[in-house]
């Protein structure tokens, strides 16, 4: 639609004397439209509808109250008793204008001002680490107007795991934003929602700290960080296809190439934004960080072993001066990377935390003698036991492998050292007949497989009878199903 001043300009210039060309030229307006507005003076066009259905307030009234407010039997009595073609959406408007119908609540429309607002939320996704399919959660912190990611990806999602993120994400750029959007995640929020809601008083203090306060959205209104949905879109749809990742720190090396260079450098699709010039603009307007901020931690309360390691993770650290001291209390401080052992108010020792997946080693502190007693067999191996006992016979080895396709609640290296104390106990024949009878009825159960060899040894070199529950009762029906 052609505005009121323009159509001014061109019957004026028309009135001294430009041509028509001329004034669609200098108005960039077709010369079919200038010819249009000429006859109307320049003058906005007064249209009526001429096909306008009107209907009375004292119909909607009467209506509204017959279907006890519903809109939708409403529409569907004007119609079909009314005979009155209306739309749905017209008999909500009018409802709505006559305060029948009260407003649907829409997301807040806030402006986009430099600097004013973050947002962050985490998504869950199931991706191939290696060879093996493994779920882990993305965490996500978008700048609302320069469009700019900090992208990490963890196994598990706490408060402590957003405590650690949000500074790191920040840190990467010295700087925060006043609010931080967040949708009404038990991580943050103490109870109530949206506006309503009340933040956890640690996290509603460790916000502070950062220069930031944080802000949940109403409920189902997660548009009002529409930037943060839909980078999400842009994770699964640009970052996953046609990548391979080894390890969960490999994955997070690439998500932060990605998010933090390849994207801060290419345009957006419909503004041709670029975050990183973007940026720059907005820098005066955000909250610098200081460069040094306490890192959040969590403490752990653990006793150190015999020989002087204290157990975390399923990795265990060595706490020196305390060897041969059982039992003694120690603080573990866990960080965002390291741990910090105190047996008292100093800290001894300091560690890096290993690589993801990395379970059952022994560290000591660099730079200082390793611990002189060493646990000689914490997890004994059991890699001698199936060895010999797959020379027995392929049958054991297929056993082993069906009991480990489908074990549940099994330990494993405890079965297989039972196993294997029973293939000495037995004679060759025996051990092979109980190893063979189990596969067959799919056992695993520990207690039966010793109920099957004391039976065996009473039966010889005899074949053993059939399970009971494969035996009929005079009736023909299967009876009881234990061996």
């Amino acid at each position: 639609m052609i505005d009121a001043d323009k159509r001014q300009a061109v019957f004026l210039l028309h009135q001294e004397g430009m041509s028509t060309r001329e004034i669609a030229r200098r108005l960039q307006l077709s010369r079919n439209t200038v010819r249009t507005i000429l006859p109307q003076r320049g003058e906005m066009p007064v249209r009526v509808r001429q096909d306008k259905i009107r209907i009375g307030a004292e119909l909607l009234e009467r209506l509204h109250q017959e279907c006890d407010g519903w809109a939708q039997r409403v529409h569907e009595k004007l119609v079909e008793e009314e005979g009155l073609r209306v739309s749905y959406s017209t008999v909500t408007r009018l409802l709505r204008q006559l305060g029948l119908s009260p407003d649907p609540r829409r997301c807040d429309r806030v402006p986009d001002t430099p600097g004013a607002e973050m947002q962050h939320d985490t998504s869950p996704y199931r991706i191939r680490l290696g060879d093996s399919p493994t779920r882990v959660i993305a965490s996500l912190l978008y700048w609302r107007y320069s469009k700019q990611r900090y992208l990490q990806f963890f196994r598990v999602f706490n408060r402590f795991s957003m405590k650690c993120f949000l500074p790191q994400a920040l840190m990467f750029w010295g700087y925060a934003a006043p609010a931080c959007i967040i949708d009404n995640t038990n991580l943050a929020r103490l109870r109530g929602t949206g506006r309503n809601a009340v933040i956890v008083p640690e996290m509603a203090a460790f916000a502070k700290e950062h220069g930031f306060h944080l802000v949940c959205h109403e409920k189902g209104h997660a548009n009002r960080k529409a930037g943060e949905e839909r980078s999400f879109w842009t994770v699964e749809t640009n970052f996953f296809p046609g990548r391979h990742f080894s390890t969960l720190e490999d994955l997070n090396q690439q998500a932060l190439k990605w998010a933090s260079v390849r994207l801060e450098h290419r345009p957006m699709a419909k503004t041709g934004l670029i975050p990183a010039q973007a940026f720059e603009q907005e820098r005066a307007t955000r909250v610098a960080l200081p460069a040094h901020l306490p890192p959040p931690y969590l403490v752990h309360e653990r006793k150190t072993d015999p020989y002087g390691y204290v157990p975390f993770d399923g990795n265990y650290y060595w706490v020196p001066s305390t060897p041969g001291t059982h039992g003694r209390e120690v603080r573990v401080l866990e960080y965002r990377d390291h741990l910090k052992v105190y047996p008292g108010r100093q800290g001894l020792a300091e560690y890096t935390l290993p690589a993801d997946g990395v379970k059952n080693k022994l560290f000591s502190p660099e730079g200082m003698p390793k611990p002189e007693r060493q646990p000689k067999h914490r997890h004994r191996p059991t890699e001698e036991e199936e060895k010999r006992l797959r020379a027995l016979s392929p049958t054991v080895g297929r056993y082993r492998d069906f009991v480990w396709g489908c074990r549940s609640g099994i330990e494993p290296h405890h079965f297989l050292r039972q196993l294997f104390v029973w293939a000495e106990r037995l004679t060759p024949v025996l051990f092979l007949l109980l190893v063979e009878r189990a596969l067959r009825y799919g056992i695993t159960d520990l207690g039966t497989l010793e109920r099957i060899a004391r039976l065996s040894l009473r039966q010889g070199e005899r074949p053993l009878p059939a399970p009971r529950w494969m035996r009929a009762s005079k009736n023909g029906k299967p009876i009881s199903r234990a061996v």
